[in-house]
């Protein structure tokens, strides 16, 4: 591995995407052979990177998993007050990270990887790679709620408006959506807009990759035609 900006290092160390490098790097978390690291600073094989005190090394294999997050499992790596961290859940012997969070209250696919450049394509909005979802609200949907929906929704809390997205009725309270962006909390607040509450939402899809088979707090590496496939969608090349 050459010298490369530091931010890409970071990820493909597995620790985040880049764009939360950058973030670490400038509140001064990072450093680079002993000194404080700097926006734009470079890093290779020959130097010590640490994050938090923690030394860092390139991971040497690429791995991909899908995991069924279960209501309760919480999204982040640190976090004094959570009783079930994701990667603490899923156990595994190398380290990953996760693309794509889902809320404490929310259940089902997230995937998880050491690989940083795929981290980054699949989280920038740009890509508009799709997510697929199961929404149980509270009460029974209304017709020209959903077509407004559809359409897209003024989130006053984030000062954005959704980009339009798919809706499929298949319940008198429950539906299936399809999203190309991920606001936090997006969906919660969507139909918060419209004054309805989520009672269950659960992720199915992201890009290429289904929930299929596997139960809560169940995972697996993904290989072959499936893993091939998530690489060229998100116009990387898999490297083995």
């Amino acid at each position: 591995m050459e010298k490369v900006r530091l931010n890409k290092y970071l990820a493909a160390c597995g620790v985040c995407s880049r764009r939360d490098a950058d973030k670490l790097i400038e509140a001064g978390e990072v450093s680079v052979n002993g000194k404080r690291a700097e926006a734009g600073m470079k890093a290779g094989p020959d130097d010590r990177v640490e994050v938090r005190g923690k030394c860092l090394a390139p991971p040497d294999e690429k791995v991909v998993l899908a995991y069924y997050k279960p209501v309760g499992v919480v999204c982040s790596e640190r976090d004094a007050h959570a009783g079930r961290l994701v990667t603490k859940e899923i156990g595994y012997h190398k380290r990953v990270t996760y693309a794509g969070r889902l809320d404490k209250d929310s259940e089902g696919l997230l995937l998880l990887t050491n690989d940083g450049d795929l981290i980054d394509a699949m989280m920038r909005g740009k890509n508009g790679h799709e997510k697929e979802y199961i929404v149980k609200s509270d009460r029974k949907w209304e017709d020209r709620v959903l077509a407004h929906m559809r359409k897209g929704v003024y989130l006053e809390e984030l000062g954005q408006t959704t980009k339009p997205c798919e809706i499929e009725q298949i319940g008198e309270k429950t539906l299936r959506m399809v999203l190309t962006q991920g606001l936090n909390r997006q969906i919660r607040r969507m139909c918060e807009a419209q004054g309805y509450r989520v009672k269950g939402l659960k992720r199915t899809r992201v890009i290429n990759i289904g929930l299929d088979q596997l139960k809560p707090g169940e995972c697996r590496e993904l290989t072959g035609k499936e893993r091939e496939e998530l690489y060229r969608l998100c116009g990387l090349y898999d490297r083995k």
